[in-house]
């Protein structure tokens, strides 16, 4: 398989087969990153003919004789072949129309039992693609985008250098929307800074709740060194949320999102894992936050962030 530095993909994506379509980000500008600074350029997109034999090698995992005799002999049932194909990468939807067809061809070929293909977006990705090109990709399996949009504060996401405003996550999620494209978004607690963080999640409901998410999954802000928005810190621009404030935003999040969706903490910035679906676990998921965050300290929470070394 031809990967280039570290892989992400969303916890819920874990039986999904990864391809690599891109690698690094259009955008890299995002204050609070460092999830690509291991790539020796900004931006890649895969050529086909690695596309293509990675999903070659994928096609033969799932047909090669000792694979199935192994199952056999272990009383498993014979490998199906992938559902489902996630393309890694920052934002692999940046891809022009065409290239997104030509890869969801590719995989219709060597992997027929594919029903559906993800990746992750930017918001700012939909934008340049027309309302027949989107109906056009979901015709070939394009579904179940994970979008990191981050926040409705449209005062953090244009200090966190986003690239687009808040405005934009409502507009380009009614064109998904439109287009029959289902996704999820990504939430960022603590992007706020200190003592905004009810105000961030106040205005994330509100921009959120006029969208339709299959899915909303939260993160926890961890500033590392090497990134822009520690430096911000350092000159005293910007001031990180306490992790107790953090937990606050996330209880004031689901008690105002309105919305059915499911929610989710997870992944490794997260000490604290919360996982229902709303509005009918509301007040559960609200009240578990409550009784964690009257009987936690800061200290013990932050040292988790503190030694966290990587995401």
């Amino acid at each position: 398989m031809h990967f280039y530095g570290t892989i992400w993909r969303p916890p819920y994506e874990a039986d999904s087969l990864l391809i690599q379509a891109t690698a690094g980000c259009t955008h890299h500008a995002c204050k609070f990153c460092t999830l690509y600074e291991d790539l020796p350029f900004r931006f890649r997109m895969s050529p086909l003919e690695e596309v293509e034999a990675d999903l070659q090698e994928a096609q033969l995992w799932g047909t090669d004789p000792m694979a199935r005799l192994s199952v056999r002999l272990q009383g498993l049932p014979e490998p199906q072949g992938p559902r489902r194909v996630f393309l890694v990468g920052a934002n692999p939807f940046v891809l022009l129309p065409g290239r997104l067809e030509e890869i969801a061809g590719l995989i219709r070929q060597y992997l027929p039992a594919v029903e559906s293909i993800g990746c992750f977006a930017r918001v700012t990705d939909v934008g340049l693609k027309s309302d027949e090109e989107l109906r056009r990709l979901r015709s070939l399996g394009y579904d179940g985008l994970t979008v990191g949009v981050e926040t409705g504060d449209g005062e953090a996401l244009a200090f966190m250098n986003k690239g687009y405003q808040a405005r934009d996550i409502v507009e380009q999620a009614a064109r998904l929307d439109g287009a029959g494209i289902s996704y999820s978004f990504f939430y960022l607690a603590g992007i706020s800074g200190a003592g905004r963080g009810r105000e961030g999640a106040l205005r994330s409901a509100e921009v959120f709740n006029r969208t339709r998410p299959v899915r909303v999954g939260s993160s926890m802000l961890t500033v590392f060194p090497d990134s822009e928005l520690y430096r911000e810190i350092q000159a005293g621009n910007w001031k990180e949320e306490s992790e107790l404030e953090k937990l606050e935003e996330l209880k004031t999040l689901i008690e105002h999102l309105v919305i059915p969706t499911r929610f989710e903490t997870d992944g490794a910035s997260n000490l604290v894992h919360v996982r229902g679906e709303l509005p009918q676990d509301r007040a559960a998921l609200a009240g578990y936050l409550e009784r964690l965050i009257a009987g936690a300290d800061e200290e013990s929470l932050r040292a988790y962030r503190v030694n966290l070394k990587h995401l």
